[in-house]
């Protein structure tokens, strides 16, 4: 009987602990679905939906979002398809505490994490050997308690290592400070440095609560100088408000890291906001799914070749984004019906900003466009030619009886430049961009050629008229200045005489 009892002991313990080694889900069923069958049909449409043009190599960490699957989803789907082939056995996980602080970084070091799919195992001694590297890491579970900037990213690397013996380390931050971010980045370095068959995942949503296109144009900005791979620079915008992202400090250890261990780009491989899938525009976030990865130097040379004629398109694809702009037009003015195209061009592909014009007998008669680009050039195009036929507010839609008098003018966009120093505008060659608050408007480049305007003029007008703020605020340090290039076309030009009568 004593044994018997004994041994009734020895299971009841082994069961507590075994109970309290396994980190609960406490955000599903809510923030993504708590049924194993739901879960992995969303993954598998959110990743089926995930049209990567080109993987890149050489993989070292990796950027995705952290919102509800429905908000941020799509987007996260991207990056984690994008290391779906990696042969890997360890992901070091970034997030950080939302609802807790705490100056200091902690490390969850034991047990498994559950999901709807199945446990996670954390590598107990690699986190265990950073918790002893630094004063500043330590155990407290309580930081990852509803934590979404740590659970949102589970079920996705579950579900693409199913196959693998893949295990996590992972780690919550609490203040976001230089210092904290400069440390995690150099202990994760000393640990990974000797290593392979690892994959580093910095958890951060972008612009918060900012009507559609002026989260736009915030993230345009973190984009940029993402791409750039300029983390001090990224630091320093996001600390006076000119960028957002709430997980500043994940995405710079991410980069600070993986640059000490090779890494020298960074691609864009999504970027969208809630109003694209959700829906609701008042009121966004951003969401950004990117790869940071190595090149050798043949790849280096590619990629400069590539972006010095990025945006740069032959007579062929402009005759295309023409005919796509034109065959919307009509067809939709006259049906309301939207065309389905599919191009396999390269550049038509590229996910660039664009602004369709239409004009009737030399007047402007519609004007809208992205200025950051948000899918396929080529989508974008057949987008705003819709908005800028029966969208534009200061004209009514664009009836039957007037197709045969419009003609068709595309600007396709370079990337955003924020600029100190006005005098760099050139006219006619740079469309502005200005922003103050929530206050913002935006010329396109041939908006001078057009009218004739000095620079004087140009900017007072744009400041005025189409941001509503003081005539003189670009001159004040009142508004932020972006330039950028566009290259132009028409339907109106010695390429295409055939496309009007």
């Amino acid at each position: 009987m004593k044994r018997l009892i004994v041994l009734i002991s020895v299971l009841l313990i082994t069961s507590i602990v075994s109970a309290e080694e396994l980190k609960k889900a406490d955000l599903a069923g809510t923030w993504y679905p708590s049924s194993e069958g739901q879960l992995t049909s969303m993954l598998q449409g959110y990743l089926d939906g995930a049209e990567l043009k080109t993987i890149p190599p050489n993989i070292i960490a990796i950027i995705v979002p952290h919102a509800g699957y429905i908000y941020s989803g799509p987007v996260a789907a991207y990056a984690y398809k994008a290391v779906a082939g990696l042969d890997i056995d360890t992901i070091i996980l970034i997030g950080f505490c939302h609802r807790k602080y705490y100056n200091a970084i902690s490390v969850y070091d034991r047990g498994s994490f559950e999901t709807p799919l199945g446990p996670l195992e954390v590598d107990s001694k690699f986190a265990r050997d950073l918790v002893m590297s630094d004063d500043k890491f330590y155990y407290n579970p309580e930081a990852f308690k509803g934590e979404n900037s740590i659970e949102l990213q589970l079920p996705f690397m579950k579900y693409i290592f199913k196959d693998k013996d893949v295990k996590i380390v992972p780690i919550a931050m609490g203040v976001q400070s230089k210092e904290n971010i400069d440390i995690l980045a150099d202990k994760l370095y000393e640990a990974l440095k000797d290593r392979e068959r690892f994959l580093i995942v910095a958890s951060t949503d972008m612009s918060h609560y900012h009507p559609y296109n002026e989260a736009n144009t915030i993230d345009s900005l973190a984009i940029k100088t993402i791409k750039e791979y300029d983390h001090e620079a990224l630091f320093n915008k996001t600390s006076l408000g000119k960028c957002e992202l709430c997980g500043i400090g994940t995405v710079m250890a991410a980069m600070i890291v993986s640059e000490k261990l090779g890494a020298d780009k960074i691609d864009i491989l999504k970027y969208a906001n809630s109003g694209d899938t959700v829906g609701r525009k008042d009121n966004v976030v951003g969401y950004l799914s990117a790869a940071i990865y190595k090149t050798d130097s043949s790849e280096n040379d590619a990629g400069k070749e590539e972006d010095e004629v990025n945006g740069m398109l032959n007579d062929a694809q402009k005759k295309r984004l023409l005919q796509i702009a034109r065959e919307t037009i009509d067809t939709f003015i006259k049906t309301r019906k939207k065309l389905e195209f599919k191009e396999d061009d390269e550049i038509l592909n590229k996910e660039l900003g664009a602004f369709v014009t239409i004009h009737k007998k030399g007047e402007l008669r519609g004007c809208i466009g992205n200025i950051v680009g948000r899918g396929p050039l080529y989508l974008t195009i057949r987008d705003m030619a819709i908005e800028s036929s029966t969208g534009d507010p200061r004209f009514s839609p664009v009836s039957k009886d007037e197709l045969k008098d419009i003609d068709i003018e595309i600007s396709v966009l370079s990337e955003l430049e924020k600029i100190d120093d006005p005098e760099r505008i050139e006219l006619g060659k740079h469309g502005v961009l200005v922003r103050s608050g929530f206050r913002s408007g935006v010329f396109l480049p041939q908006v001078a050629t057009e009218t004739g305007w000095s620079k004087e003029e140009f900017m007072s007008n744009l400041c005025a008229h189409k941001a509503g703020l003081p005539p003189d605020a670009w001159k004040t340090g009142n508004a932020d200045i972006y330039i950028y290039s566009a290259e132009v076309f028409g339907e109106k030009t010695d390429l295409f005489p055939f496309l009007i009568d």
